[in-house]
């Protein structure tokens, strides 16, 4: 069901679908946690405390409880790790449906379609410098690593949401955008879920990396 909003007669920007979008994911993941089991872990739920989708950051990064303990830094790599995998998941469905020539569709849905491909392979590189980084943490530049990631993390998610915004208008149209804007949605989450793993690992100070 299509979110309701205060003016009938306005139309809701990407930022606010994703919103809505990235609650409707965090509640599913809510739902799908609520018996316990793995995802009860006390750490996985003191790392996630931090995350604007807590539920989604549990069940997302539960696999990494055992490995991660208290740690911010396995914490944060872990969260960067998992939305990389994410990524690459939406991109490979972008490639796929970018490659099957439906000549029903129109130029705005191609055009926005090659625009997300394109904008998916810029996230990718981006989670993969964040990532880097990640690996080789160090006192002595710490600083700047933590404005790097948070520069590359924010980009990943700037092209995510610029990604929705080439939809806009087409849902009814066309079947394949409600699966796009939910795939890339999801992977907004957990990007910024990433993001506030990272900024956790800024507050924890200097003591929680140790340089090689």
């Amino acid at each position: 069901m299509a979110p309701k909003f205060a003016n009938k007669h306005s139309t809701p920007t990407p930022l606010i679908l994703l919103a809505y979008i990235c609650m409707a994911v965090a509640f599913a993941a809510r739902s799908a946690t609520a018996n316990g089991g793995a995802t009860g872990d006390k750490y996985v739920r003191d790392a996630c405390s931090v995350t604007r989708y807590r539920n989604l950051c549990i069940r997302s990064l539960a696999p990494f409880s055992s490995a991660a303990k208290d740690s911010p830094v396995v914490w944060a790599r872990a969260g960067v790790s998992v939305t990389l995998s994410e990524a690459k998941g939406v991109a490979r469905y972008l490639v796929k449906l970018n490659r099957y020539n439906n000549p029903t569709r129109g130029r705005s849905y191609k055009a926005a379609l090659s625009d997300c491909v394109e904008l998916f392979g810029n996230a990718i590189d981006e989670l993969h410098q964040s990532l880097g980084v990640l690996r080789n943490l160090s006192k002595r530049t710490l600083g700047t690593q933590i404005g790097d990631l948070n520069t590359w993390l924010s980009a990943a998610l700037t092209d995510a949401d610029t990604c929705l915004e080439g939809f806009q208008g087409q849902e009814r149209g066309i079947k394949e955008v409600k699966l796009i804007r939910a795939k890339v949605s999801r992977a907004s989450c957990i990007t910024s879920n990433a993001l506030a793993l990272v900024n956790k690992l800024a507050a924890s100070g200097f003591g929680s990396v140790a340089d090689p």
